[in-house]
């Protein structure tokens, strides 16, 4: 690949053209190939001289109009809109078009850019980056100047329009972004436009920039000495900035939005550093939100697995479209690395024949890896094309996405989820020492598993399109809908931290604050997240749940950050309504019961009824640990519980005993306990029988130790009890209990970790608390077992 295409360089790619026969066909593939050109730059950067080059000097055949504020009004200063309708006459008689006024702000940019995208047409930036001091030389010295800003005016004007300019961004909608810092690089780029033939196209990305900062920060250094220097004009006298006289001040033109009177530049400097600072941190944060809300995703399964590209590009816009209409604030960018990509070309073409805005859903070429350094996209959340075993390896965006975020992404994806199915996607946050996170800002990925085509490939459909194209259908809904929830807690941190600015300014009481902050806590368990409008109806949520295979660990307390879903759960008991919230990662058991017939082969599963599934937990606690997960859908936690599934829960009981009394014949040495979490982690109703010996690597800290050992862990016999006489159970989700000191389950001595836990709980013979000694809840090769 040219690396310059879709990077950073002051010396960008010629056009690609198209000549001969193959012509006409690579046209109508890209669709239109006009351009809108919005000039960005204060007066004196020579947008007008730069748009006069063009329109002028284009040797390729390929017509501009130039489009003025300065003089859209016959011959006089105009309006904005009458630049848009100039804009929009033109582009309708199939010329390319050259917006030449100071469009500083991203706000004056929207309206050009949304009319690129609504005709279809590449929307390119042209950023005059000249240094302060040339841009007020020239305009102080100009003389008929059509907008009449010349003169002594002229540098409080250029002054006061760059403590606004705001830097263009890719993700404004523009396909295309060229920075020009000095003559020699708008020589390049007037070169480059005149060369540009009209079946032409150039390569996306961000071309040029020097610096990520707002430009022309140090302004007020060279306006500070202006009270004892002096600027040349045209006419020969020296005038001095604090000379200005208001009979010297000619009324400006309409855009310019510039108050009559003008305050002495070393009088406001104070307030214009002091608001370029908070402007300065009011970018970044706005930066940052924008790429939170932008996935970038390559399509699925038209690499190796050999998918139609004319099928899969109907299912990528299809489902786009209808996802965008979901979702006001939600970009999405697909991405491939071939600038004759046909996908793309595919893709852009019928996207623009269902009317789809541009600015929100629009087509990239670059390395999905180097979004951000190479091609100023900012993309917080990336979606892999992964095979189902999840491993990195295999070539194209699987390896190369492994690659750039190194070890930590299969650590973290081995976490969520050791395979996938076809039409499912799991969603991985990213750890902050991956050099993926670290270089691109990349905070999530979601491995997505499309459809097989490939007879050399698992899973293959030998050509079945009908049943293909639905599960690819099913992988861009389960990777979309993955993002929104992604987007959806961003946004709601975002809320929060919101909630503790207004706190910390007086806005909010302390005993709010505090409630606040131990709602927000950064709990591992996902019922801590904020909870949001549900992605889905509640009849789509029990048939369309998109989740992966078994290997969610059962009480994995690490935090997913992606609700998903919402159901609603209704304690009679207590006469309230909560929430449950089950991210997309803790829907693994809800899939396995549901689909047992999918994971035959698995060596996890141990036993398979009409009611119930007996599972090894992947993440145990003990030497023995495992899963008796209910089969009944609509069950997810003991809270939906009734006295009608008292005959399930005997029949859970009963095969809990019978696996802990076949491990018992194993290790006499053993003893076990049957019980449910008061708030679990993963969705459907699931039964422990876990080993007392906590012997397991993957017991780590205080909320897997106490999850277990305290009153959040509900033996079965008492739940069964509990519900014969009340009709109901108890449950209780103080996140306190979670959160209390280390005590051994034997002696209740005090530990200060689970390193010197784990080492007194081997050498402990205490008996155990005189109450699990009863109704059976501990179970030993010495004791009676009572299957209930």
């Amino acid at each position: 690949m040219d690396p310059d295409a879709g990077g950073s360089s002051s010396s960008p790619p010629p056009p690609s053209a198209t000549s001969g026969a193959g012509a006409e066909t690579k046209e109508e593939e890209r669709g239109s190939q006009q351009v809108v050109l919005v000039l960005v730059g204060p007066p004196g950067s020579g947008k007008s001289t730069f748009a006069e080059a063009v329109v002028g000097g284009s040797t390729a055949g390929r017509p501009w109009v130039r489009v003025c504020q300065d003089t859209i009004g016959n011959g006089k200063a105009g309006t904005k809109i009458q630049c848009l309708k100039a804009a929009s006459d033109a582009l309708k008689e199939g010329k390319s078009v050259l917006i030449d006024r100071c469009n500083l702000e991203r706000e004056q940019r929207a309206d050009f850019v949304k009319l690129g995208g609504t005709l279809h047409t590449d929307v390119h930036a042209i950023s005059l980056d000249l240094p302060a001091k040339v841009c007020i030389s020239r305009a102080v010295s100009r003389k008929g100047h059509e907008g009449n800003l010349q003169g002594g005016k002229a540098a409080l004007v250029v002054n006061r329009m760059l403590q606004k300019k705001e830097t263009p961004l890719l993700t404004e909608g523009f396909s295309r972004i060229m920075c020009c810092n000095d003559d020699g690089d708008i020589k390049k780029a007037v070169d480059l436009y005149n060369g540009l033939g009209p079946s032409d196209s150039l390569p996306s990305g961000v071309f040029g920039q020097k610096s990520k900062k707002p430009v022309q920060v140090g302004i007020m250094k060279f306006l500070k000495k202006a009270d004892t220097s002096s600027v040349e004009t045209s006419s020969g006298p020296k005038l001095a900035l604090t000379e200005i006289k208001p009979a010297q001040q000619n009324p400006l033109p309409k855009q310019e939005n510039v108050e009559a009177g003008f305050a002495c530049p070393m009088e406001v400097e104070k307030g214009l550093n002091d608001k370029m600072e908070n402007e300065e941190h009011a970018k970044e944060i706005d930066y940052c939100d924008v790429g939170s809300r932008t996935l970038a995703f390559p399509s699925i399964s038209t690499a190796d697995f050999q998918f139609d590209l004319d099928r899969a590009s109907d299912v990528i816009v299809d489902t786009a479209f209808k996802f965008l209409q979901k979702f006001d604030n939600i970009r999405l960018v697909l991405v491939d690395l071939s600038e004759k990509s046909r996908i793309l070309s595919l893709v852009k073409q019928k996207a623009a024949k269902k009317s789809i805005d541009s600015n929100r859903f629009f087509t990239y070429v670059g390395d999905i890896t180097q979004l951000h350094t190479k091609g100023g996209l900012q993309c917080s959340v990336i979606a892999n094309a992964a095979n189902w075993r999840l491993k990195p390896g295999g070539g194209g965006v699987n390896a190369a996405i492994y690659n750039a975020a190194g070890e930590s992404l299969q650590h973290a994806t081995k976490k969520c989820a050791d395979a996938l199915r076809p039409g499912t996607s799991v969603v991985v946050p990213l750890p902050s020492t991956s050099p993926l996170h670290q270089r691109e800002g990349v905070t999530h990925v979601i491995h997505v598993l499309g459809p097989n085509m490939n007879p050399m490939r698992p899973d293959y459909l030998k050509n079945d399109y009908t049943r293909g194209s639905k599960i690819l259908c099913e992988a861009y809904n389960s990777l979309f809908e993955s993002f929104a929830s992604i987007v959806q807690s961003y946004m709601g941190k975002q809320n929060n931290e919101s909630g503790a600015e207004k706190s910390a300014s007086g806005g909010t009481s302390p005993n709010d604050t505090k409630m606040k902050r131990e709602d927000s806590h950064g709990s591992e368990r996902m019922k801590k997240h904020k909870l949001f409008q549900p992605i889905m109806t509640s009849k789509q949520q029990h048939e369309c749940t998109k989740v992966n295979g078994p290997k969610c660990h059962a009480d994995a307390m690490t935090s997913s950050a992606v609700p998903s879903q919402t159901r609603q759960v209704d304690n009679k008991r207590n006469d309230v309504v909560t929430r449950k919230t089950w991210g997309s990662w803790a829907q693994s058991l809800y899939e396995l019961a549901m689909n047992p017939e999918k994971y035959k082969n698995s060596d996890s599963i141990l036993e398979t009824s009409d009611e119930y599934i007996v599972l090894k937990d992947l993440y145990p606690k003990a030497k023995r640990h495992i899963l008796v997960i209910s089969r009944m859908d609509g069950l997810d936690s003991l809270a939906d519980v009734k006295k009608e599934h008292l005959p399930l829960l005997r029949r859970m009981h009963s095969a809990g005993v019978k696996w802990a009394q076949k491990f018992l014949e194993e290790d006499a040495a053993l003893e076990f306990r049957l019980g449910y979490h008061s708030v679990p982690s993963m969705r459907q109703l699931h039964l422990h029988i876990v080993s007392q010996d906590f012997n397991s690597a993957s017991l780590k800290n205080k909320k897997h130790w106490n999850s277990f050992t305290t009153s959040f862990f509900r033996d079965s016999v008492d739940v069964i009890e509990e519900i014969e006489q009340n009709g109901s159970t108890t449950t209780s989700s103080d996140e306190k209990i979670l959160a209390m000191e280390l005590r051994c389950h034997r002696c209740r001595s005090a530990h200060p970790n689970i390193p010197k836990l784990k080492s007194h709980i081997a050498i402990c013979k205490s008996s155990f608390p005189s109450h699990l000694l009863q109704k059976n809840r501990l179970l030993s090769s010495t004791m009676h077992m009572d299957r209930k």
